[in-house]
């Protein structure tokens, strides 16, 4: 079975094809790069809206089947970043330990990592995961999450997503 993954950009100046969408393409590239299981992308550029990024969000996991939906862009302070907010209106189970993983392996690189509102929550059999939008933060981040993320996924009823060990270890329990 083919696992289909959600990659939302969040941007008003992308969504409005002033600005080359860079945190979708990086996405794509990370899970190309990290999965071994065959797995399909489902992507969408949208505005720093919250019903724009609800609707997004709703439409990839409930009409599209999508298990696992990464955004990029919209979790820093500023008035119009409302990623966080939008993922939390729409999930049931709020996952906080993302976020809280994200920030502490950006801190190392950015002092300014203090600012960013990522999170993870649960909306039916899908994991949700808000990304910052720069390319290399993303990359730092799945990182971090990303051993967590298929066994999550797992507990869920999601597809099953596996890793390229090499790159990342994606951890689950030893069968006993």
């Amino acid at each position: 079975m083919t696992a289909k993954i959600g990659i939302l950009t969040v941007s008003d100046r992308a969504s409005r094809g002033e600005y080359e969408d860079r945190g979708g393409p990086a996405i794509n590239e990370y899970f190309t790069e990290i999965l071994t299981n065959e797995w399909e992308p489902v992507a969408q550029v949208v505005p720093d809206d919250i019903p724009d990024i609800e609707n997004a969000l709703k439409d990839m996991i409930d009409n599209h089947g999508c298990n696992l939906v990464v955004t990029t862009g919209g979790t820093g302070p500023a008035p119009r970043d409302v990623t966080p907010e939008a993922t939390e209106n729409i999930c049931e189970k709020m996952m906080p330990g993302f976020g809280e993983l994200m920030r502490k392996v950006s801190l190392e690189v950015v002092p300014t990592a203090i600012l960013s509102r990522q999170t993870a929550g649960i909306r039916g059999k899908a994991l949700i995961v808000n990304l910052p939008g720069k390319p290399s933060a993303i990359r730092d981040c799945m990182d971090a999450v990303m051993p967590a993320i298929p066994y999550c996924v797992d507990l869920i009823g999601g597809a099953y997503l596996t890793t390229d060990e090499s790159k990342i270890v994606a951890f689950r329990p030893k069968k006993k």
